[in-house]
């Protein structure tokens, strides 16, 4: 999904970057979308004529059902209605089969009246004709050479603008997109070419299709001049590059790496690369990466021919949101971090693999700075969301960030077997499906045997973060380090986290030893055993925890 401007700060910094009670029962919250009880839309056909002499599409979309209960009398589709400014849909008719179906178009969804009452397990299909000015979703408009383009930008709930859909993540369909465009553009989309005709008049028609359901969200269109490159294969699935003619040499530069060695990574440690195809695409409406399912967009700036880290890190991570938040979906809002957390953090596994320990690192850090500046603001904002209905909130750098670092202390606690085997076992059990934070704790829990409804609980369902203060001091008749800790934190959270500690003689950088402690109270005092007088004492040094802290030598 579009990386706000906040992560996009951190993203394109100089070095590589991400970004109740205790126990109770954590159960699947509900934002505030109405579910369409009954129906599951397995298919979705648009057909759009656009021109250069307006903005204004001409579309007809064919809607597969499928009735999961008994008695489904009407279609609701989210569809923004025509508005008096000019933008907004205008729908000329809905049939089935042929024959007219009687529809209202109010508070921007089509309730289509059905020509029988449904019965679980039979399928209709539903035509809508409709036209007019999309005010969001799909842009018309120049590029930065000044070439007009459209665009789609549907992220979060924005398809409606220009697609009638039930347009929230919970439903997932296939999809196919047949445009007709003038003959200078070229078209992409989701899925595979099935289709380009050229037509008289000057137009042409060009057909996509998208075999493997996905997200409304993830919808895409590009109509522009491009050049475009077979960048290579991925198990018989083409990799390309979409950019500018004037971009050509540059963009072919820059987006030949690493998605190929990205997509490999996946593949091996969490499972199969669940599309057709990944077309990396360079668009004037996307912010920095928007990680549509087999058509990732980038924004134009992304081309440099120099390849940047900053990019190349947006890269990986909008490849690895084709397993997470594309192919395992979450079910609901509120728990976005599933796609955003989890993208985050296997950037930065794929960063460790490729790169080396050190700039993994570089990232964890960056991310607790970007999480830490986050909670300065707003210390009791929650991973998992509670009935959110403000879609502007649908995300943060906290969703982002706190999420990937919550991956990481899950790992930290179960060990890389246990963690991966539970990544897997998730992946499996949800690929082109929809899950909850309480489907991804279940799977861990299977794969590692841990009960991890506190650990869930305290990261994901409360506010703030734990803040460390305290000292420590030699003892010479003990030979032992005293070492006080105080939590500090303004949330009245209590925090329960492993902590580790490292001795250093002789002003080593690295530790000789490395003790666990466990903090569960707002006030600790550890004696650690030593060999002699240490150099210094530091707190995580293997970068295992999410804190902030204020320590040192007592008197120091």
């Amino acid at each position: 999904m579009r990386t706000p401007a906040a992560v996009i700060a951190v993203l394109l910094a100089s070095g590589p970057t991400f970004s109740t009670e205790p126990g109770r029962a954590v159960g699947p919250a509900l934002d505030d979308y109405p579910r369409r009880i009954g129906i599951d839309v397995e298919h979705y056909r648009f057909e759009i004529d656009l021109s250069d002499e307006s903005d204004r599409i001409e579309a007809t979309a064919t809607v597969t059902v499928r009735f999961t209960a008994n008695g489904v009398a009407q279609l609701p589709l989210d569809l923004v209605a025509a508005s008096p400014d000019g933008t907004g849909m205008t729908v000329a008719g809905v049939t089935a089969n042929g024959t007219g179906l009687p529809f209202a178009h109010e508070a921007d969804v089509l309730t289509i009246d059905l020509p029988a009452a449904g019965r679980a397990g039979e399928r209709e299909l539903v035509t809508v004709r409709y036209a007019g000015v999309p005010a969001a979703g799909l842009r018309a408009g120049p590029n930065v050479h000044g070439d007009r383009t459209f665009f789609s930008d549907n992220w979060p709930n924005r398809a409606r603008h220009w697609l009638p859909t039930i347009d929230h993540p919970y439903d997932k369909a296939t999809s196919e997109m047949l445009v007709t465009a003038p003959a200078h553009y070229q078209v992409v989309s989701n899925g595979v070419l099935v289709e380009e005709t050229d037509r008289p008049g000057g137009d042409r028609l060009t057909h996509w299709r998208q075999s493997v359901p996905i997200a409304t969200w993830l919808f895409v269109l590009g109509v522009a001049r491009f050049a475009v490159q077979h960048v290579g294969d991925f198990r018989g699935r083409p990799i390309q590059t979409w950019v500018y003619p004037q971009d050509r040499e540059a963009g072919f530069h820059d987006f030949a790496v690493p998605t190929k060695a990205a997509m490999e990574f996946y593949h091996d440690r969490v499972g199969p690369f669940a599309y057709e195809k990944l077309a990396n695409i360079t668009s004037p409406v996307t912010g920095g990466g928007m990680e549509a399912a087999t058509a990732i967009m980038y924004h134009e700036s992304s081309v440099t021919g120099e390849r940047p880290v900053r990019w190349r890190n947006v890269v990986i991570h909008e490849v690895a949101h084709q397993w997470f938040g594309n192919a395992v979906t979450e079910s609901d809002w509120d728990d976005v971090w599933l796609s955003e957390g989890f993208a985050t953090y296997f950037t930065l596994l794929f960063i460790e693999h490729a790169y080396g320990r050190d700039e993994f690192v570089e990232g964890l850090r960056s991310s607790a700075d970007r999480v830490f500046a986050q909670y300065a603001i707003d210390p009791e904002y929650r991973i998992v969301h509670d009935n959110l209905s403000d879609m502007r909130r649908v995300t943060s750098g906290a969703t982002y960030q706190k999420g990937s670092w919550v991956l990481h202390m899950l790992r930290s606690r179960l060990g890389d077997e246990a963690f991966w085997a539970g990544i897997r076992a998730y992946y499996a059990r949800y690929v082109n499906g929809n899950a909850s934070t309480a489907d991804f704790r279940r799977a861990m829990e299977e794969a590692s045997g841990d009960d991890l409804g506190g650990f869930f609980d305290q990261w994901l369902y409360r506010g703030g973060n734990p803040r460390l203060e305290g000292w420590w001091a030699y003892d010479p008749t003990a030979r032992a380090v005293q070492i006080e800790l105080r939590q500090t934190q303004p949330s009245s959270t209590t925090f329960t986290l492993p902590l580790e500690v490292g001795v250093h003689y002789d002003g080593a950088a690295a530790p000789s030893l490395v003790d666990t402690l466990d903090i569960d109270a707002r006030f600790h005092r550890f004696v650690v055993p030593v060999e002699r007088e240490p150099s210094g004492i530091t707190l995580d040094p293997e970068v295992k925890a999410l804190f902030q802290s204020s320590f040192g030598p007592r008197g120091g």
